[in-house]
């Protein structure tokens, strides 16, 4: 499993093409910034949009992984367990909840000062886990939700600052 993980985040897109909507709201993005993993890179290339900085800031929450002897599920089953063992606060080799949570925060405040204009829109094309993160970051810092994020592929959330 952990090779499986690493040859994912290793991984671009592949032919998945992304919805309508999504080609709608990245069009009228001013600024566009992404997670430095090549997955979020080749999402953004998909949109027939470049990024003018990638950070590792944005990148996804790492995903512990253990031996678990001769039990064989698949990689969707594995990642579900271990991201849930993740969540309760076994972080094994990887960033613990509480300091993803930190860097959520740092990523929240970076792209409500990052719009080149008083009423500009960024695009961050991130991860998940992550995003969600980073939205309840943004809640945090007074933004307001104008479009819930679904929990598939190429789902978006809006956000609105305050100021």
């Amino acid at each position: 499993m952990s090779g499986w993980v690493a040859e994912y985040d290793r991984a671009n897109i592949g032919r998945d093409v992304p919805p309508p909507a999504s080609r709608q709201l990245a069009e009228r993005a001013d600024w566009v910034i992404s997670s430095d993993l090549p997955r979020a890179v080749s999402s953004l290339r998909a949109l027939d949009r470049e990024p003018v900085r990638t950070d590792a800031l944005y990148r996804e929450a790492g995903l512990p992984v253990y031996h678990a002897g001769s039990l064989r599920l698949t990689p969707v089953a594995w990642t579900a367990i271990f991201r849930g063992l993740w969540l309760c606060g076994i972080s094994g080799e990887v960033e613990p909840l509480r300091e993803a949570k930190r860097r959520a925060a740092l990523a929240a405040e970076s792209l409500m000062h990052l719009s080149p204009k008083p009423q500009g829109t960024v695009l961050l094309m991130g991860h998940g886990m992550m995003n969600r993160l980073i939205a309840r970051a943004l809640l945090q810092r007074g933004c307001r939700e104008t479009h819930r994020p679904g929990k598939g592929y190429w789902s978006a959330g809006i956000y609105q600052s305050p100021a």
